[in-house]
């Protein structure tokens, strides 16, 4: 993996990310904004990512790009699209179109088709340990692929990362809230992952092949784009 060859690509997906940012929000686009308990709020607290509102691009390859993620603040302002994504206007403009829904466990293994009205007015509710949701408190578990960046729109989402040499102890057919209230605590100083809740307006950058766990502190409505 010769770094010689990767700056054009990298500098065209710098330039889509700059492009695709937002500033933060003042309302919650009509999303529910209430969390699932004590635990959620304790997780937001914590952030051992760094974040960094005047990275340049040489910074970025030098110093995040195959190292380390980090959050990025304050590129643009993409208002516009931030209203496109109010509850309100994707229901009024895609209410009635066909979503797939997947299992939020680390191999998704069952998939539902349904109307997108149907899963925002019936299934976005809170999730706790006891009973699923898609609001609040859901999130997925421990993971891997290959680099992306991740934008909050509305609400808040909590990111647990380790390195690709640092598997995780996780389960992986139960939730992050699970584990955030099971096994994170039990774990060492040194075994704890870096964390940090992406607020709307950020994006959390991450490196190839690091694993990530997420935990939405809100309803939450994002964009993740991976690169390949």
């Amino acid at each position: 993996m010769a770094l010689a060859a990767r700056p054009p690509v990298l500098l065209a997906l710098w330039m889509l990310v700059l492009a695709r940012s937002s500033l933060k929000a003042a309302d919650g686009g009509g999303w529910r904004q209430t969390g699932p308990g004590a635990d959620v709020a304790l997780a937001e607290e914590r952030c051992t990512v760094e974040r960094r509102s005047d990275l340049t691009y040489t910074e970025f390859v030098q110093h995040y790009a195959f190292l380390r993620p980090v959050i990025l603040q304050g590129l643009t302002d993409n208002s516009k699209f931030r209203a496109l994504c109010s509850r309100e206007s994707l229901l009024a403009t895609f209410g009635d179109h066909v979503v797939r829904l997947s299992t939020a466990n680390t191999y998704s293994y069952q998939k539902v088709d349904l109307p997108f009205h149907q899963y925002v007015e019936q299934l976005l509710h809170p999730q706790d340990p006891a009973s699923l949701g898609n609001g609040a408190g859901s999130g997925v578990p421990f993971h891997w692929h290959g680099p992306g960046f991740s934008e909050v729109i509305y609400g808040r989402k909590h990111w647990f990362l380790y390195p690709p040499e640092k598997t995780p102890e996780f389960h992986p057919n139960k939730t992050t809230l699970t584990w955030l209230r099971d096994i994170y605590p039990a774990l060492a100083p040194s075994e704890k992952p870096l964390e940090c809740t992406i607020q709307a307006g950020e994006v959390l950058y991450f490196p190839d092949r690091w694993w990530h766990a997420t935990l939405n502190l809100d309803t939450s409505v994002f964009i993740s784009t991976f690169l390949g």
